[in-house]
């Protein structure tokens, strides 16, 4: 399947921690977009997975994303699958809708993983940041060159729905808009 499908995805956001998206490139702008995708994985009832790198040092998930303090999964490599509890946190979802900081880092290292898995990954261009334009860039093109769909959150808002005819559609419209 070309589209994402909503019931083979998730979404996975990667590190949008305290002290680290101060430095990030708009990081504002990745973060908005970030609660858009998590509102609308709440709304369809997709499961979703968020990571923390080394948060002793890079602070917690940022209060905008309105995540339980439980639910983040801490790690300190990179590619987040090298961390046996989130691998098989996410052994489960064929596709994963990929989103987070840094881009040429941690988001680039665990869809290389990802994919390196035969999964299907979905980097969300958006909603994912790295402190330079440049790094962002050169990570997104590397990951695509793998094999990851680089995608805008509109795009995962509107294949997860599907058609306007969906009973989530009005709901989901103000995030859209």
């Amino acid at each position: 399947m070309l589209t994402i499908d909503p019931e083979r995805s998730a979404l996975l956001m990667i590190d949008f921690q305290t002290r680290l998206m101060p430095a990030i490139e708009d990081g504002d702008l990745r973060i908005a977009n970030a609660a858009r995708l998590l509102r609308a994985a709440e709304v369809l009832g997709i499961p979703r997975h968020v990571t923390e790198q080394n948060p002793q040092g890079l602070g917690c998930t940022v209060d905008a994303l309105k995540i339980d303090a439980d639910e983040a999964m801490t790690k300190m490599s990179f590619d987040s699958l090298r961390d046996p509890a989130i691998s098989a946190a996410l052994d489960g979802d064929a596709a994963l809708v990929v989103c987070g900081c840094e881009t040429h880092v941690c988001v680039l290292q665990t869809a290389l993983g990802l994919l390196a898995r035969g999964r299907e990954v979905y980097v969300v261009a958006d909603a994912t940041g790295s402190r330079s334009a440049q790094n962002r860039m050169a990570g997104l093109e590397r990951m695509q060159r793998h094999g990851a769909e680089i995608v805008t959150t509109e795009m995962v808002l509107f294949e997860w729905l599907g058609s306007a005819t969906h009973p989530a559609f009005k709901s989901l419209l103000p995030l859209i808009r």
